[in-house]
């Protein structure tokens, strides 16, 4: 961590990119071309669309970003460059991507590259959010680390903004420039152009997205499932009801008249911003929304979801664009109904699996993880602290790594901190992984 970001060329092609590549393509090629977009191996964190409508990006928990020609329903192309989930992307005027990981860092992406065509070490935290500016020439992040950056991407200049108590989980531009943000603290803050003090809004729960109108109305996602709509100086217009469980995404129509707000339990609000009220809610198969995008013309909402999918909407009628299984992906933890370490388990499901086949998510598969040495699982980028440590996985390391919490057992790891306080917690943890990772 420098302070400043840091270009720096990347080059790598591998053949895995590549047979995964030809995978997606097939899968595509006997699908409809409007009908969903599925090739992530794991939740689908984050979702933009290009100024033309025909190219767009998601990335995942599973460590990619799929570039997809929309007008085809295909995968043009796999993008690998972040060690940890995508949880951000944003689209330049130019054409060009953004993304945005859990390493820190940012990749910036041409359509044509399968390498980023610049590399940014930027945080110290997972970068969650983007905004770009109306010119193109500065992006904003928002991170975990607590702290939000501003960023002119030809050159060096970068903005700390410093004042959450805690995750920044929004970020965004007002049409005159200025930035706001949005915290788990519960506030909205707007920075002024200067170096001066941000204009802080204490709203009643934690926010976790943010958008702002092309008037300047900021629009704010909170964690009691409702909409805030602010008046450009901060004052509170109306809130909207989007639903009963938390909003984890907003996202407004390019011209600003409606409000996409996304849900823990799976619906997502579609709101008429003037009126303040809920027009039709767009409802999947149940499961988490993470990401939401607008095509450029209004017509069309792209959503990203815990089913590993990108879904498509015509916001005319309110219905599915193609033809969509709305099923659950199958309950591998069904086998062990009624046992607390499955339960604990829950809380690593989305980053890790536990079959042969499963493959690696955001964290390396744990199938064989007893007796294997800690950073060896194949196909998984590790961290380069994790490669120099002298662990063996057993009942007493893992153990050891829920009692102490992942940043102190093993320093450098992109694991999210999780302690089990509880002594016989972490023995039935241990339990469960020593039953369902076995060979069988």
């Amino acid at each position: 961590m420098t302070g400043r970001p840091r270009g720096r060329p990347v080059g790598r092609s591998t053949v895995g990119q590549f047979m995964a590549l030809i995978l997606l393509w097939l899968m595509a090629a006997f699908s409809p071309a409007a009908a969903e977009l599925r090739g992530h191996g794991g939740p689908v964190r984050a979702l933009a669309v290009a100024p033309d409508g025909r190219l767009a990006l998601s990335g995942s928990f599973d460590q990619s970003a799929i570039l997809w020609a929309l007008d085809q329903g295909a995968a043009v192309a796999v993008l690998r460059f972040h060690e940890g989930a995508v949880n951000a992307a944003a689209a330049l005027p130019d054409g060009r991507f953004v993304t945005g990981g859990e390493d820190g860092r940012i990749g910036v992406w041409t359509p044509e590259g399968r390498d980023p065509q610049q590399a940014l070490e930027v945080h110290q935290g997972p970068i969650v959010g983007f905004a770009v500016s109306s010119d193109g020439r500065r992006l904003a992040t928002a991170s975990w680390d607590g702290t939000a950056r501003v960023i002119a991407l030809a050159g060096k200049e970068i903005r700390v903004l410093n004042g959450h108590q805690g995750n920044v989980n929004g970020v965004a531009f007002m049409p005159d420039g200025r930035v706001v943000t949005a915290g788990y603290d519960a506030t909205l803050r707007i920075w002024p152009l200067d170096e001066g003090a941000p204009t802080v809004i204490t709203l009643p729960t934690p926010l976790n997205a943010v958008a702002v109108a092309p008037d300047g109305e900021i629009v704010a996602g909170g964690a009691d499932g409702r909409v805030y709509l602010l008046r450009p100086n901060g004052q509170p217009r109306t809130e909207v009801e989007a639903g009963p469980t938390p909003i984890i995404a907003t996202a407004l129509s390019p011209d600003g008249r409606r409000i996409a707000a996304a849900t823990v339990g799976g619906a997502v609000a579609v709101v008429d911003r003037a009126s303040g009220t809920v027009s039709f809610r767009l409802v999947g198969p149940g499961l988490p929304v993470w990401s939401l995008a607008f095509k450029p013309d209004g017509t069309e909402l792209l959503t990203g979801g815990s089913d590993r999918a990108v879904r498509r909407w015509d916001l005319r009628t309110g219905e599915h664009i193609g033809a969509v299984a709305m099923t659950r992906p199958e309950d591998f933890l069904a086998p062990f109904k009624g046992s607390r370490g499955a339960e604990l388990f829950q809380a690593c499901a989305a980053c890790h699996t536990l079959t042969p086949d499963g493959g690696n998510r955001a964290g390396p598969t744990l199938h064989g993880v007893f007796g294997r040495r800690i950073a060896t699982a194949p196909g998984y980028n590790y961290s380069e602290p994790l490669k120099r440590m002298n662990i063996v996985w057993d009942a007493q390391t893992i153990a050891k790594l829920f009692e102490l919490g992942p940043s102190r057992y093993t320093p450098g790891t992109k694991m999210p901190e999780q302690v089990i306080s509880n002594p016989d917690d972490r023995a039935a943890l241990v339990r469960f992984l020593e039953e369902a990772t076995r060979s069988r």
